[in-house]
C-alpha cells in the first residue's frame, strides 16, 4: 500500500479489503444490493442503520452512496478494520463508529442510539457459536424499532444436501484457484500486508491477540437463523436471497 501525507491510503485499504472478500464471495455485491433493496422496502430511503460487526464499513459505504439521507453507526471489536473504517470515513458526518465486543452483555450501552430502523450484518456472525448468536438475536430485538428490520448475510449451508454442497464447493474452489494464480490476495496474505503497514501494524497485532487466526464459531442453516430470530422476538423471518452456499435472512420486528 502507498502512504499519503495524511497517513495511510485508506481508500486503497478499503478497496483491497473488498477485492479480498470478493475472492471468497464472488456474489458479494448482489447480496448487498438485495439487502439495501429490502432496507428501502421496509424502512424507506432515509434509515438510521446499525452496521453490526462492520469491519471496514463495507455495508455503510454502499448504504450512504445509495441513500444520501441515511445515517449509519458501525460497531466492531477489530481495531485494525476499525482503523481503516475511521480513516476512510473521516470526512463523512453521516457515519460514526463504536468499538464494542458483541459478547459483552453491556455492548449496547456504547451505542449512540437505542433504536434503529435497520440492523445489517454480512459475513461476520459466523464468528459466534449458536448459544451466543441466540443471545445476540435477543439483544437485537430490543434495538430494532417496531416495523424495523434485521438482516444477516453469511455462510449458511444446508447439511441435508451433501452432494449438492460438495459439487458447488468444488466448482467454487476451482475458480478461486484460478483467481489466485492470476494474483488474487487471500485472507492470510491481506493480513500480512496490514501488519507491514506502519499505521496498521499495532492494530493488526492487537486484533490477532483478540481473535486468533480465524473464526471458531458455528454456521447453522438459514432455517435455523429464521427460527432463532422468531424465538428472539421478531414477528417474521425468512430467507430473501440465497446462493448455493450462502443466504440473506431477514427478520421483521
Amino acid at each position: 500500500m502507498t502512504e499519503t501525507i495524511a497517513g495511510a491510503d485508506w481508500q486503497g485499504w478499503q478497496t483491497s479489503w473488498d477485492r479480498q472478500q470478493e475472492w471468497y464471495l464472488p456474489d458479494r455485491e448482489e447480496r448487498f444490493r438485495v439487502m439495501l433493496d429490502m432496507v428501502e422496502a421496509v424502512a424507506g430511503p432515509a434509515p438510521r442503520v446499525l452496521d453490526l460487526a462492520c469491519g471496514t464499513g463495507s455495508i455503510s459505504d454502499r448504504l450512504l452512496r445509495r441513500f444520501p439521507q441515511a445515517e449509519s453507526v458501525g460497531v466492531d471489536l477489530d481495531p485494525a478494520l476499525l482503523a481503516i473504517a475511521e480513516g476512510y470515513f473521516a470526512d463523512e458526518p453521516r457515519v460514526r463508529f463504536t468499538r464494542a465486543d458483541l459478547k459483552d452483555p453491556q455492548w449496547r450501552t456504547k451505542l449512540p442510539y437505542d433504536s434503529y430502523d435497520a440492523v445489517l450484518t454480512a459475513t461476520a456472525l459466523h464468528w459466534l457459536y449458536a448459544d451466543d448468536l441466540r443471545t445476540l438475536y435477543g439483544q437485537l430485538a430490543t434495538l430494532v424499532r417496531d416495523g424495523g428490520v434485521f438482516m444477516n448475510a453469511d455462510h449458511m449451508p444446508d447439511e441435508a444436501t451433501p452432494r449438492i454442497n460438495a459439487a458447488e464447493r468444488a466448482l467454487r474452489h476451482a475458480r478461486m484457484d484460478e483467481a489466485k494464480a492470476a494474483g488474487a490476495v487471500d485472507w492470510a496474505e491481506w493480513w500480512q500486508l496490514a501488519a507491514a503497514d506502519p499505521l496498521l501494524a499495532g492494530p493488526t497485532a492487537e486484533r490477532f491477540a483478540i481473535y486468533g487466526e480465524h473464526a471458531d464459531g458455528d454456521t447453522p442453516s438459514a432455517h435455523w437463523h429464521a427460527q432463532a430470530l422468531r424465538a428472539a422476538g421478531f414477528a417474521e423471518a425468512r430467507t430473501v436471497w440465497a446462493s448455493p452456499s450462502d443466504a440473506l435472512v431477514l427478520a421483521l420486528k
